[in-house]
Formats: structure tokens, sequence, C-alpha cells
């Protein structure tokens, strides 16, 4: 069976399920697991920085051995600076291992270029067991100190 699709909402800037004739969409599964597992909010750990102590996660986590989201979330906050850059490339890596572990991909990179004044990249690729290759780009729009927007193209 297959999964709701979530697809990246371009004008809202944000993902969400997408819907046909009054039912939702259902297929991509890799493009679903992908933009649930960045976009999502993993717990922090417990050495992160957060504003407020909020370590944020999702509810449905039953333990810190095993979590949805990534930490992209945390970058928000930071200037943009090559050591931000780098750290999206790990906490991408980390969101997306789950994928390799259960065997639905047999490797995921993550590499980011910073376009200055303001802007990330992030390339995410995915090896499939059969050899073949996909993949997905973001770009983060930077403010005064915070990432505003986020885009995707695949």
């Amino acid at each position: 069976m297959a999964d709701i699709r979530t697809g990246w909402q371009t004008d809202a800037g944000v993902a969400g399920w997408q819907e046909d004739a009054h039912d939702l969409v259902k297929g991509d599964d890799i493009e679903t697991a992908v933009l649930i597992s960045l976009f999502s909010d993993r717990l922090a750990d417990k050495d992160d920085v957060t504003d407020d102590g909020n370590r944020r996660g999702w509810w449905g986590d039953t333990g810190e051995d095993v979590l949805l989201g990534s930490r992209l979330w945390l970058l928000n906050r930071s200037p943009l600076s090559r050591a931000v850059a780098r750290k999206a490339e790990v906490y991408a890596e980390e969101a997306l291992d789950w994928l390799v572990s259960d065997g639905v991909l047999s490797a995921v990179s993550a590499t980011s270029r910073i376009v200055w004044p303001d802007r990330l990249y992030l390339t995410i690729l995915l090896f499939r067991p059969d050899g073949s290759k996909q993949e997905y780009q973001f770009r983060w729009l930077w403010g005064e100190n915070n990432a505003v927007s986020a885009t995707y193209a695949q």
C-alpha cells in the first residue's frame, strides 16, 4: 500500500499532503519520507543550544534511540556561515540515515553551498540498492540572522 503523498507547496514554502479531485494522492513514498524526515522537528540533543530550552521533537517519538525528523530547525536562529552549512549536511544525513538502516537506500549524501550573502543550498543524493540515484535540492533564504524561507526542487 502506498503512503499518502507529501509534496512541496512552493507558494507556501512548506510540505503538505497533496489532493486530487477531493481525495488524497498516494505514491512517491521516497519523496514523502525525505520531506517528513527533513522538515519534522527532531528532538534536540541534550547538549544542543535552544533559545528557550524547548528541545521540540515529534510527539510520536518513543525514546531517544529512534527519532523522527531533523535538527535543521536549530539552524534557523544562526547567522549564515560555513559552520552552519556543514551542520545542515550533518543534520540532513542524520535525519535520512534510517532509510539506509532499513535497507530502502544503500547510501545518503548531503552537500551544502553558500551563495553569499544570503542563500544556503543543500543537495541531497539518495542511492538506491539497484544503483540508481535521486537528487533533491533545498534552498534557504537567510534574513536578519535567521532562515526565513525554503524552496525545493527535484
